[in-house]
């Protein structure tokens, strides 16, 4: 990681301290910014490797930025982890369907934040889920993994990276019951720290963007999830 450049957001420079020693001691170029202005701004002249972006900023806020450069051609492949407070699992939702990889919670332990860039890295870089490449089939439901792209009816449904993940290892083996820790190996490789919570808060994405379709997504209680094997 000793090349990249990671942009971090934050209003509270105490936070933004914290983070650019932690992160310069690991050889990171960190750059840094207080305001979601600053942040679109130098997002577009530095283009960065990843933005560590608190949701909760003066003017602009995390979503919005989140919005701005995941519609702009130039940043929209930036990789995104949102910093949030207890208590805004709606936001985080919002964020994830927006486009951002992944947040974590204040407050953090550096250590568990340096894994969580390197995970993120490491998944824009490296392919972790390797399914067969040719269309997987299930009533109107078309997902291609060759060409990562899902089909309702013909009409094509936007996911995130990490979203079409778990979509296509579930509906690789319908019927089959997976663990929300199985799920996190497949989709993010074993060393992933990521809580099961997080795994439940992308299953909800998902499941708001298939619409109707979202119940072939099956919560299996007390174990994990399934995709419905019913034609």
């Amino acid at each position: 990681m000793s090349k990249e450049k990671i942009l971090v957001v934050d209003d509270e420079e105490d936070i933004l301290e914290l983070i650019q020693y932690n992160l310069s001691r690991e050889g990171i170029n960190v750059h840094c910014a207080l305001t979601g202005e600053e942040a679109l701004e130098k997002a577009l002249n530095i283009i960065p490797d990843l933005i560590i972006l608190d949701l909760m900023l003066p003017g602009i806020d995390g979503l919005e930025v989140t919005k701005k450069i995941k519609q702009n051609p130039v940043t929209r492949e930036i990789p995104v982890i949102m910093l949030t407070a207890k208590g805004e699992e709606a936001d985080v939702v919002t964020g994830l369907e927006l486009g951002a990889d992944d947040y974590i919670t204040k407050p953090f332990s550096p250590r568990i934040l340096i894994a969580r860039i390197k995970a993120v890295l490491r998944r824009h870089t490296i392919p972790e889920l390797e399914i067969n490449s040719d269309s997987i089939k299930i009533n109107n439901i078309t997902i291609h993994s060759g060409m990562r792209s899902v089909l309702i009816n013909d009409e094509p449904v936007d996911l995130t990276y990490s979203q079409f993940q778990i979509l296509a290892y579930l509906a690789a083996r319908p019927g089959w019951v997976f663990t929300r820790s199985q799920i996190v190996d497949a989709v993010h490789g074993d060393d992933y720290p990521v809580t099961e919570r997080s795994i439940d808060t992308q299953i909800v994405g998902i499941r708001k963007k298939l619409g109707s379709y979202g119940k072939y997504i099956e919560t299996v209680r007390g174990v994990g999830y399934k995709f419905r094997d019913e034609k």
